[in-house]
C-alpha cells in the first residue's frame, strides 16, 4: 500500500474527531477507576495494594501488549482494530458487574478492558501520525484530550451513577456507552494513494496457482492412487507377506491406464510444493530476524535507551496520584464537605489543558520537545514530593492540578518518538515504548498501596514515586546534552531515519 503525502486536514480533521470520541468513550472508566476503587475496596474488603492491581492493570495491561498491538494495526489496520477494540471494551465492562471477587475484576476490567484500550490507543495516534505532518503536534494534542476529559466526566458520572444504581449498574450503564466506539471506528478511513499502482502481491500469491490447484481429472487421478497405494501397503504390512495376485490386479486395474510420465509430474509438483514451503517458512524467520535486529538498532540510539528508562519510571512514579488521590484525602480525614470537585475531576481537566498546551507549544519550530518532555517529568517529581505535605482540601486540589497538566507530557511523547527515530520506525518504536509504560503503570499503584498497607501512610510512597521520576528525568537530558552527543559522535554513527537533539531549536 502506498500512502499519500500527510495532508495536514481534509478527513485528517475527522479522523482527529473521531479518535478524540474513542479514546473519551474507552479512556473514561479506567482512569477514573479511582472512584470504583473506593467501592471495591468495600465490597471485597481487600488490601490497598490488592485491590490496585484492578486499576493498574487495566491502564498498564494495553501499554504492554503495545507491540503486539502495533503489529495488529500494522497488518489489520486501524479501523478493524478499532471496531474489534470497542467490542472487548463495552463486553469487559459489562463483564465486570457481575465479578463475585476481586481475582474476577483483574480479568474483565484489568486485561480485557486493558487490552481493548491499548488496541483503541495505539489504533488512534498511528493513523493521526499518517494523516498529520506539520500539525502532527496539535493533532496528537486534541486527540489525547480525549481521554482527559473523559476522566474529567466519568469520575463525575460513575460516582452520580453508583448512587443511583449501585456499583453494578453503573458498570453495565458505562459498558453500553462503550458501543458508541464502533461508530467511531467506522469513519476510520486509511490513506492511501487514489492514483497508486495496484498493491503488489505477496510472496504466497506470486506462487503459480499449479503449485496449488491441479486440473480436476489430474487430482481425482492422482488421489485414487494415492488412496489405493497407501490401502495396499498397509494391508501388506498387516500380513507381512508379499501378494503377488493383488499386486498383478492392482497393476492391471487401476495402475495400468496412467501414464509414467503423468506419475512424473505428480511428484515434481510435490517436490516444488515442498520447496516452496521450505522458502516461505525461511522468509517467515527473516522477518522475524529482521524485526529483532531492528530493536537492537533502536537501542543503539542513547536517547531512545534513555527514553524507554523515563517513561517505564514516570509510569510507576506519575501514575498513581490518578488512581489514588481520592483515598489519599480520605486517608488525611479531610472533610468531604470541603470536597467542591473530585481530585480525580481535576486531574483529567488540566490533564486535557496539559495535553493541547503542550500539543500546541511541540508544533513551534524554536521548541525542543525532548527538552520540554523533560522538563514536565522534573516538575512532576517535585510535585510528587510535595503530596505528603498537603494536609487540606485547597493544597491536593492545586497539586492534582500541576500533576494533570504535567501528565499532559503523553501527547507529545509520540512526537518525541517520531522525532527520535523517524516516522518509518514510530510503530515499532512506540510500541516497544509503551511496553515499559504499562509496565510502569501496572507496578506504580500496587507499589504505593503496598507501602501504604505496611506504613498506614502514603508519605514514603509518594516520597519513593518522586524520586522515580527525578531520576528518569535526569537520566533523559543527560543523554540528550550536546556535550554528549559530541563525545560519542565520532565513536558511534546514529542509524538512518534516527534524529539527533541538540540545542538549536531542531525540534
Amino acid at each position: 500500500m502506498v500512502f499519500r503525502k500527510p495532508p495536514d486536514g481534509g478527513w485528517g480533521w475527522v479522523i482527529v474527531v473521531v479518535s478524540f470520541f474513542t479514546q473519551f468513550l474507552c479512556y473514561g472508566s479506567p482512569l477514573a477507576v479511582g472512584v470504583l476503587y473506593l467501592e471495591w475496596l468495600d465490597a471485597f474488603g481487600e488490601g490497598k495494594g490488592k485491590t490496585a492491581w484492578v486499576g493498574s492493570l487495566a491502564n498498564g495491561i494495553g501499554l504492554l501488549a503495545s507491540p503486539v498491538c502495533s503489529i495488529c494495526v500494522s497488518s489489520f489496520g486501524a479501523r478493524p482494530v478499532a471496531i474489534f477494540s470497542g467490542f472487548m471494551v463495552a463486553g469487559g465492562l459489562m463483564m465486570s458487574s457481575f465479578a463475585p471477587n476481586i481475582y474476577f475484576l483483574y480479568i474483565s476490567y484489568g486485561i480485557v478492558v486493558g487490552l481493548g484500550c491499548g488496541l483503541l490507543y495505539t489504533a488512534t495516534v498511528t493513523i493521526t501520525c499518517h494523516y498529520f505532518d506539520k500539525r502532527r503536534g496539535l493533532a496528537l494534542g486534541l486527540i489525547s484530550t480525549g481521554s482527559s476529559v473523559g476522566l474529567f466526566i466519568y469520575a463525575a458520572l460513575q460516582r452520580e451513577l453508583i448512587d443511583l444504581y449501585g456499583l453494578d449498574g453503573c458498570l453495565l450503564i458505562v459498558g453500553a456507552l462503550s458501543l458508541n466506539i464502533l461508530a467511531c471506528g467506522s469513519l476510520m478511513r486509511p490513506l492511501e494513494s487514489s492514483d497508486s499502482p495496484p498493491p503488489e502481491k505477496t510472496c504466497v500469491d506470486k506462487v503459480p496457482d499449479q503449485y496449488f490447484v491441479y486440473h480436476e481429472k489430474e487430482k481425482t487421478v492422482e488421489e485414487n492412487i494415492s488412496i489405493l497405494e497407501k490401502g495396499y501397503v498397509d494391508e501388506k504390512c498387516a500380513n507381512n507377506m508379499p501378494d503377488y495376485k493383488q499386486d498383478s490386479i492392482l497393476n492391471k486395474n487401476v495402475l495400468s491406464p496412467i501414464n509414467v510420465n503423468e506419475k512424473d509430474t505428480y511428484k515434481k509438483k510435490v517436490v516444488e510444493q515442498t520447496n516452496f514451503c521450505k522458502q516461505l517458512a525461511k522468509r517467515k524467520w527473516q522477518l522475524y530476524l529482521n524485526y529483532w535486529e531492528e530493536t537492537v538498532v533502536l537501542f543503539k540510539n542513547k536517547v531512545f535507551s534513555a527514553l524507554f528508562v523515563a517513561i517505564l519510571l514516570f509510569d510507576i512514579g506519575g501514575f498513581p496520584p490518578s488512581l489514588l488521590m481520592e483515598d489519599v484525602a480520605r486517608s488525611a480525614n479531610i472533610n468531604e464537605d470541603d470536597y467542591h470537585m473530585p481530585l480525580i475531576s481535576i486531574i483529567g481537566i488540566m490533564t486535557a489543558v496539559g495535553k493541547l498546551t503542550l500539543g500546541i507549544l511541540a508544533d513551534f519550530k524554536w521548541v525542543n520537545t525532548l527538552y520540554l518532555y523533560v522538563t514536565t517529568l522534573l516538575m512532576t517529581g517535585v510535585a510528587l514530593f510535595a503530596i505528603p505535605f498537603a494536609k487540606s482540601y485547597l493544597t491536593l486540589a492545586m497539586l492534582s492540578g500541576i500533576l494533570g497538566f504535567l501528565t499532559g507530557n503523553w501527547s507529545i511523547f509520540p512526537y518525541v518518538t517520531t522525532k527520535t527515530v523517524g516516522i518509518e520506525k514510530l510503530t515499532h518504536a512506540y510500541g516497544i515504548l509503551m511496553f515499559f509504560a504499562g509496565l510502569g503503570n501496572s507496578l506504580g499503584p500496587p507499589i504505593v498501596g503496598w507501602f501504604y498497607d505496611w506504613t498506614q501512610e502514603y508519605d514514603t510512597a509518594f516520597y519513593f514515586s518522586g524520586f522515580c521520576v527525578l531520576l528518569g528525568g535526569f537520566l533523559l537530558l543527560l543523554a540528550a546534552l550536546p556535550c554528549w552527543n559530541a563525545c560519542t559522535s565520532q565513536s558511534s554513527k546514529l542509524p538512518p531515519n534516527t534524529y539527533s537533539y541538540k540545542v538549536a531549536s531542531s525540534a
